[in-house]
């Protein structure tokens, strides 16, 4: 095989690689974009959730709270 030869051959090759990562490429772009779309979707139903959490806490009798904060007499203690 002549030097041109082996040159066109691996120049065809290099070519056909380049066409797999570009696809490669393309299709992870697609995927980081699918999943950014989904942490920002889960990060929203976080902050909601993390919000009405809050506002059920708000919404306890404060004598609960103090009740958690301080031991029970009723208890004997260890």
């Amino acid at each position: 095989m002549s030097r041109i030869d082996e040159l066109t051959d691996r120049i065809e090759r290099l070519l056909l690689r380049h066409e797999e990562l570009r696809r490669t490429n393309a299709l992870l772009q697609q995927q980081l974009t699918v999943t950014t779309q989904e942490r920002d979707s889960l990060r929203a139903r976080l902050s909601a959730a993390r919000s009405r959490i809050d506002a059920l806490i708000d919404k306890l009798p404060q004598v609960a709270g103090s009740m958690l904060a301080e031991p029970d007499d009723d208890q004997p203690k260890a």
